[in-house]
């Protein structure tokens, strides 16, 4: 009686949802790749375990909710393949993908074949399915690892660019394989170009189709495009294949590509929906497969199977990246760690469960033992990665120091300034910004930028905020500025952080600021706005000066700034030890210090009065910013 009130449909969805969420979020907290607790959970819980899990009992609805839950990553993964980062990075990245994809599928197909005996055409299915890494399993890896920031920029890209390109090329080898066994050559191109074509040009009408409804705000009431977009998606997805089998695929990846390469007011919305989506949707679907491939399927292989994984470990993919870094100008240390770290993901399991399940439709053996080896290779590699990568790392020297570079919230033009001042005194700066024309203006001014929401974990994660010297807040909203503190703080207990004020209200003061472990940014308050339009028309000027009376409570950067009555003068940074800080509030002058100034030029003459009677010199002066007769490092001017 137990055992039929279990094996329920609904139940196992449910079940799956649950333990999917779970999992995923016990692995966030343990910094572990969420994949292993998801395939320890579809064992753990599934028929070979507690048995709460009964894939078997939703027949065919499983492959549906597997293709939806494909259309929708690979939709995201297609959002995610942008053209201009392609081109930007094409020296690794771009070859890692196409020469080094090209390797393994070549050796994994050929090592499948040689070793477990199988025909060609599953051979080649088996190599482009392991063609994928995956963010999803790469990310936390990274975020546990701190490798330098040269290595984790490839190995992310790669894993969030190869998903969408593997999942296509994988798409080319079914049709080959589905493609009659008596067909011609041209029939058989026929076959899988006509199902290439055909997804191409239906995802990337629908694409368009998608731009012009966004573009066109009244189309789609404020607040449901998400739900409608995910309505065609999931739409486009099953009339592709209705219209010409196996096309779907093609289909929403190509109109992701489209929605994701051009620019629309929902866009950072939608990639926020979507990846939300995909989460609920990866954790149950991992749990449903990995529940539905029975341990003696994975045991059945044999050694050859063992003997598959480790070639492709240790030979395969050294080779793949090889090739695709020949020229890329990376050190041996870091191509060596770079093949050492290849994981495969969620993509990987979930089109090959869709591709073992197409086959058993047509009725063509060795779909299971397909599903079985890849998620044998998935779980190796991850856990071998998790477990060896650190030591590597360290062995190497790729560890990223700690203590090094700063995070700043907000690229408007006073915090780009901020930057460039640290930028010339040699130390990283990362801004966050939300905002597309802040982000291209950091990129022109040469400061690394993250276009993303700063209260989200992820974008401070992938600012490395936990290695950072400290974090500052400059945006124009104080409420932004105060909720920035507190999110860093939860990602990283010991960070000295820095927040602009705009004025001091009932609702946040500089006293709630330093409850939050915070000081008052410049040591006052400061209008970004009005100094962001400062910037922008060149009207700002760069002062270095230095104190020389001994310092006392009478002249702490928060008693001279309370004394300054006018609006030009901003205390920027201060120089101590060779070593440039951010100034707040609670920082207490030694003898030596020097302090850069922002000066608003209209007011030029008013602060250099001013400076002067508190007893201070000025040892260098930078018009409008630019570096004339005296640099920043210099000691007079």
């Amino acid at each position: 009686m137990e055992a039929a009130f279990l094996n329920h449909p609904g139940l196992t969805v449910a079940f799956a949802l649950v333990l999917g969420m779970a999992a995923q979020s016990l692995a966030h907290h343990l910094r572990i790749p969420g994949i292993v607790l998801l395939l320890a959970a579809g064992v753990a819980f599934g028929p070979d375990g507690a048995g709460l899990v009964h894939p078997e009992s939703l027949g065919r609805s499983l492959k549906i909710l597997t293709g939806f839950a494909v259309a929708v990553i690979l939709f995201e993964g297609g959002i995610n393949l942008k053209f201009r980062r392609l081109k930007r990075d094409r020296r690794p990245l771009r070859h890692l993908i196409l020469l080094g994809g090209l390797v393994t599928v070549a050796g994994a197909a050929a090592a499948a074949h040689l070793i477990m005996q199988w025909p060609w055409k599953r051979a080649l299915l088996f190599g482009t399915l392991v063609i994928v890494t995956g963010p999803t399993v790469i990310n936390p890896l990274l975020k546990r690892l701190k490798v330098r920031r040269s290595v984790a920029s490839v190995l992310e890209a790669e894993g969030v660019l190869i998903d969408a390109v593997g999942a296509v090329v994988a798409t080319v080898a079914l049709e080959a394989v589905l493609s009659p066994a008596d067909a011609t050559p041209l029939v058989l191109t026929w076959h899988v170009l006509s199902r290439l074509g055909f997804g191409v040009i239906a995802g990337g009408l629908i694409g368009a189709l998608l731009l012009y409804f966004f573009r066109v705000r009244w189309l789609i009431p404020e607040g449901t495009e998400n739900v409608f977009t995910l309505a065609v998606v999931l739409t486009l997805f099953q009339g592709s294949n209705l219209i010409l089998d196996e096309s779907g695929i093609v289909a929403v990846t190509m109109a992701g590509i489209v929605t994701g390469n051009f620019r629309s007011s929902v866009l950072h919305d939608l990639v926020e929906f979507k990846e939300e989506l995909t989460i609920l949707l990866v954790g149950m679907l991992f749990v449903l497969l990995a529940a539905d491939v029975r341990l003696t399927q994975v045991i059945g292989l044999g050694w050859p199977a063992v003997g598959v994984v480790l070639v492709l470990m240790f030979l395969v993919r050294p080779a793949a990246v090889l090739v695709g870094t020949m020229f890329s100008g990376l050190d041996w240390k870091e191509r060596f760690f770079i093949s050492w770290i290849g994981p495969r993901g969620i993509v990987a399991a979930a089109v090959a469960s869709f591709f073992a399940e197409t086959l058993a439709e047509k009725g063509m053996a060795g779909g299971h033992e397909l599903r079985a080896l890849v998620f044998l290779v998935i779980a190796v590699t991850v856990v071998f990665a998790g477990l060896t990568g650190g030591s590597v790392a360290g062995i190497l020297g790729l560890r990223r120091p700690r203590q090094e570079g700063w995070v700043v919230l907000g690229a408007n033009a006073l915090a780009l300034g901020l930057a460039k001042l640290f930028k010339e005194n040699g130390e990283e700066v990362v801004c966050i910004d939300s905002n597309a024309a802040h982000c291209k203006a950091a990129e022109d001014n040469c400061t690394r930028v993250i276009y993303g929401n700063g209260l989200q974990a992820k974008f401070l994660v992938r600012a490395e905020i936990d290695s950072r010297r400290g974090a500052l807040a400059m945006t124009s909203n104080d409420a932004v500025n105060y909720l920035f503190i507190q999110k860093v703080k939860e990602e990283a207990k010991q960070i000295p952080l820095w927040a602009v004020l705009k004025s001091e209200t009932a609702a946040l003061t500089t006293r709630m600021l330093h409850k939050s472990g915070a000081e008052l940014a410049f040591a006052a308050t400061a209008d970004v706005d009005i100094w962001d339009r400062r910037f922008k028309d060149k009207q700002v000027n760069l002062q270095l000066w230095q104190c020389d009376t001994e310092p006392s409570e009478e002249t702490s950067i928060e008693t001279l700034m309370a004394r300054f009555l006018g609006t030009g003068l901003i205390a920027a940074a201060v120089r101590r030890n060779n070593s440039l800080s951010p100034i707040g509030d609670r920082m207490q002058f030694k003898k030596e210090d020097e302090v850069y100034f922002f000066v608003f030029e209209s007011q030029e003459a008013i602060v250099s009065e001013f400076l002067t009677r508190e007893g201070w010199r000025c040892r260098v002066a930078i018009d409008n910013f630019t570096i004339s007769s005296c640099s920043i490092n210099q000691g007079n001017g």
